[in-house]
């Protein structure tokens, strides 16, 4: 793990003195992450793709900032969790009460492997559900749950991405997963 923090920092340096290399391996090491992490949060691949180009932009101009405190990735994901603050300021979307074609298509991804096919598609409708819910949930609770669940950050890391204490995102993630239940329960309850 230690030598992804020091290829990251050694990238950073690089990209800060002009290597275009170096940008291009920062942009091709976390462009994955950023765009699966943004396409959860809007909900759709364009906004997720207008996100992620606004994530690069401010990771390229404020790249000589990162003075190296924290991990990368850290830092990175401050950028992405301010970007989406941003979106969802300018951008409110109608909550959806069923999935689109992006959610459908994130519903696709196997969260275990089965050869089953009854077990994959009830996989994949619980994956289209999830994904509608999220989107029922104010975005910085969303982030969150995103940070915690799908990037596997510690609660420590979520404080500081977050610029909140620990106990704080512990708090937030909790009432985060609570509402999700009751919007499950909610919504498809057996009458």
């Amino acid at each position: 793990m230690g030598t992804i923090i020091d290829e990251d920092q050694a990238l950073v340096a690089a990209a800060v003195k002009g290597s275009k290399q170096a940008w291009i391996d920062l942009v091709a090491r976390y462009e994955s992450r950023i765009y699966n992490q943004a396409l959860r949060l809007t909900g759709n691949s364009a906004d997720a793709l207008d996100l992620m180009q606004e994530v690069f932009i401010g990771i390229y101009k404020n790249l000589h900032r990162f003075r190296g405190e924290s991990k990368f990735s850290s830092w990175v994901f401050r950028i992405v969790h301010n970007k989406s603050i941003d979106l969802a300021r300018r951008w409110r979307p109608p909550v959806e009460n069923k999935p689109s074609e992006e959610t459908d298509q994130l519903a696709r991804l196997p969260a275990f492997a089965s050869d089953e096919p009854d077990e994959q598609l009830a996989q994949e409708q619980m994956n289209a559900q999830v994904q509608v819910l999220l989107g029922q949930l104010p975005i910085e609770q969303r982030l969150i749950i995103e940070l915690k669940l799908f990037q596997s950050q510690t609660f420590e890391e979520i404080g500081i991405a977050q610029d909140i204490s620990e106990n704080t995102a512990k708090t937030r993630f909790y009432s985060a997963l609570k509402k999700l239940k009751d919007l499950l329960e909610k919504n498809y309850a057996m009458p």
